[in-house]
């Protein structure tokens, strides 16, 4: 079993940042891909970012290219999802998750990954 922690969300003003972290413990060598989803109330929960090991491959949705960056280190098993310029629309719990493996537009789909994270709340006031 994998085990993931996200840390670092809060409430902030639009057009502020975020720095999000996940650590990962357990049986890593099951987590080829960490990544973030978010869900906002009422809605589904939907992908934001990932980034595959041990190449460093990115995915993003579109809405986040340019705002929001991935970034990780394999050796502290730990991914970070920094967010700048923020808007109200970006509040939602931020999910930290991860596959052992993905491919392609699998890599943005729920079902491709096996464990999650509590999630971490992101509030953004107008």
């Amino acid at each position: 079993q994998v085990q993931l922690v996200e840390s670092g969300g809060g409430l902030v003003q639009a057009g502020g940042s975020l720095t999000l972290s996940c650590v990962a413990s357990g049986r890593t060598s099951s987590t080829f891909v960490m990544g973030w989803f978010r869900q906002a109330p009422g809605k589904e929960r939907e992908f934001v970012s990932a980034i595959k090991w041990p190449a460093k491959y990115i995915y993003d949705r579109d809405s986040a290219k340019g705002r929001f960056a991935i970034s990780g280190d394999n050796a502290k098993n730990t991914v970070y999802l920094r967010m700048n310029n923020l808007t109200p629309e970006d509040t939602a719990a931020y999910y930290c998750a991860a596959a052992a493996v993905c491919s392609g537009s699998g890599c943005y789909e729920r079902s491709s990954y096996d464990y999650w994270g509590q999630g971490t709340q992101v509030t953004v006031s107008s």
